[in-house]
């Protein structure tokens, strides 16, 4: 009786252990198994907000994604750029960046923009938008032949969107300015004799003039006129990550040169610098009294030189 209780139980205590191995092993799957769906969830979730939303890319905003893609690619090859699907106006998009619906937006630099997001401050465009040459009615161009300075140039009335950032910087050089809240509208209030030019970046008026051929608009031949404006990314002030991240990307894309290829290699930069014919017309600069005190001015490799195009 005793030889069997105690095989018996060294039987029993044998089997015990394979069940408490066997329980061990079944926690530690069920433990891996935690682990490999967490590891998973966190893959998912990582994919997902390496997404950047931003508006829909229309026309030569082309130019701004191409940028965007640049610079991501260097700072985060995972990144992805997410366009929404219609084209929101700015004042709309700021509402969607403040409420964290959309990632970015990019517009030309504002007290508005900079008190209510955080700018990514290196232009976008090298200062493009502070380089402007002017649309004009047909037949108007000896009007503006023998302009030379800016107390000339004060005679004749400018046309500009009532929230523009650049609009104040015209008011506070003493030009007039004719404004009005809707782009379309400033097209037919120039063929109208509103004003009399109308002031756009050197690469936005060859498409604007030539979709609208029944205004009879043609671009001035003379005059550029010159300040300090940029366009910026905009982000949340609380989307510190994404910030860095533009701006880290951004600094070695100038750095190692890919940025200046891409900029002078677009096709619409070409045409642009090549139709403007800027070494052959009288310059024109003022003052920006409403840059940021952080604007980068000290960074010549961040702006166009005229001189040396």
């Amino acid at each position: 009786m005793f030889l069997f209780t105690s095989g018996y139980l060294s039987l029993l205590c044998k089997k015990n252990h394979r069940t408490e191995k066997g329980i061990k092993y079944m926690k530690l799957n069920k433990y891996i198994g935690h682990i490999l769906v967490f590891i998973c969830l966190v893959s998912s979730f990582s994919a997902q907000s390496s997404d950047v939303v931003i508006n829909k890319v229309v026309g030569r905003n082309s130019l701004v994604e191409e940028i965007l893609t640049l610079i991501l690619s260097k700072a985060d090859p995972a990144a992805k750029l997410k366009q929404i699907s219609e084209e929101l106006p700015e004042a709309r998009l700021l509402e969607q960046v403040r409420l964290k619906k959309m990632d970015l937006l990019w517009s030309g630099a504002s007290p508005n923009l900079d008190e209510q997001l955080l700018a990514v401050r290196i232009p976008l465009f090298k200062g493009l938008l502070g380089h402007r040459i002017f649309i004009i009615k047909d037949g108007h161009q000896t009007r503006f032949d023998n302009i030379k300075n800016l107390q000339q140039l004060k005679q004749f009335n400018a046309g500009q969107g009532t929230r523009w950032g650049d609009t104040k910087v015209l008011k506070d050089a003493g030009l007039p300015v004719i404004t009005t809240l809707k782009y379309p509208n400033l097209f037919y209030m120039l063929e109208g004799e509103r004003f009399d030019y109308y002031p756009r970046a050197i690469h936005e008026p060859w498409d604007e003039v030539a979709s609208r051929p029944e205004l009879k608009l043609v671009v001035e031949k003379n005059i550029l006129l010159i300040y300090p404006f940029a366009m910026y990314l905009y982000v949340n002030k609380d989307n510190q990550a994404l910030h860095q991240k533009l701006v880290n990307g951004f600094e070695i894309a100038i750095a190692d040169g890919s940025f200046d290829k891409l900029f002078f290699n677009n096709q619409m930069i070409k045409d642009a610098l090549q139709k403007t014919n800027l070494k052959n017309r009288t310059v024109i600069r003022i003052d920006n009294p409403n840059m940021h005190p952080d604007t980068p001015i000290d960074r010549p490799e961040f702006w166009l030189d005229v001189t040396n195009l």
